[in-house]
């Protein structure tokens, strides 16, 4: 697949990861849909995908509502006349023990905390994929979906609702590329580990070194280098149905 003229559709694409693998698409003449929450964050990365040689577009929708992403799909069709891709990143973080017993009392994770991230993490992705998909073939094009997984789909510890949910994603991932190859179109996963963004610029520097001490590489990755891989992914034509680990050597 051809990244130059491609329309692809990028959630969580106003910030952090999103935005930094839009930018390295834009730099190859990509067509993005940003989808984000923010309009303004939207804005400032649509004109940085332009300045970069792209043409890209933001778009408000809310990943985790059925009504808004069926909206987002059809405006965007509308809009660029083709999608050729979709990359699922939106996510969001409500971290926490499942169960916390503090000086006797027993604290639990709340079913808010735990649906929110189902929400978004889990059902979002299941959404964006099935319209977008139906989107594509109605339209006969062919492409490819990534879906931004994690290392703590491993499990990881105080991360029950994200955890459950990357797994979540990885598992339909192989799924997805089983059921919808016979219409061209492959679906693939990234699974980063602890990646330099503004979440991880605001921890103390000793919780840093802790964090990058266990990794083989003794260095976070770089939102870059997730782009990279993304590129990769979406000009490799034999690529489907394998999520990419990209966590420096780390095994949680």
């Amino acid at each position: 697949m051809q990244i130059k003229d491609s329309v692809i559709i990028i959630t969580g694409g106003g910030q952090g990861l999103g935005r930094a693998m839009a930018e390295f698409l834009a730099a190859k003449g990509a067509r993005l849909a940003l989808v984000d929450l923010g309009q303004e964050r939207l804005d400032e990365a649509a004109a940085a995908c332009n300045a970069a040689g792209g043409d890209a577009k933001g778009y408000v929708c809310n990943v985790a509502n059925e009504e808004q992403v069926t909206d987002l799909v059809a405006r965007v069709a509308s809009d660029f006349g083709a999608i050729n891709g979709l990359i699922n990143n939106a996510g969001i973080l409500r971290d926490g023990l499942l169960l916390k017993n503090k000086d006797g009392e027993i604290q639990k994770m709340s079913l808010a905390q735990w649906q929110s991230v189902i929400d978004v993490n889990l059902t979002g992705v299941f959404l964006c994929t099935r319209e977008v998909g139906a989107k594509m073939i109605e339209l006969g094009n062919q492409g490819l979906i990534i879906n931004i997984s994690s290392i703590s789909r491993a499990g990881n510890m105080g991360q029950s609702n994200y955890s459950a949910a990357k797994a979540g994603v990885a598992a339909l991932t192989v799924v997805w590329a089983k059921e919808l190859a016979r219409y061209g179109i492959r679906v693939a996963g990234i699974a980063p580990g602890f990646i330099e963004t503004e979440m991880t610029g605001g921890m103390k520097p000793e919780a840093l070194e802790k964090m990058t001490s266990g990794i083989p590489l003794r260095r976070m990755g770089k939102p870059e280098e997730i782009a990279h891989s993304a590129a990769y992914l979406l000009e490799n034509d034999y690529y489907t149905g394998r999520v990419l680990e990209l966590d420096g050597g780390l095994r949680l």
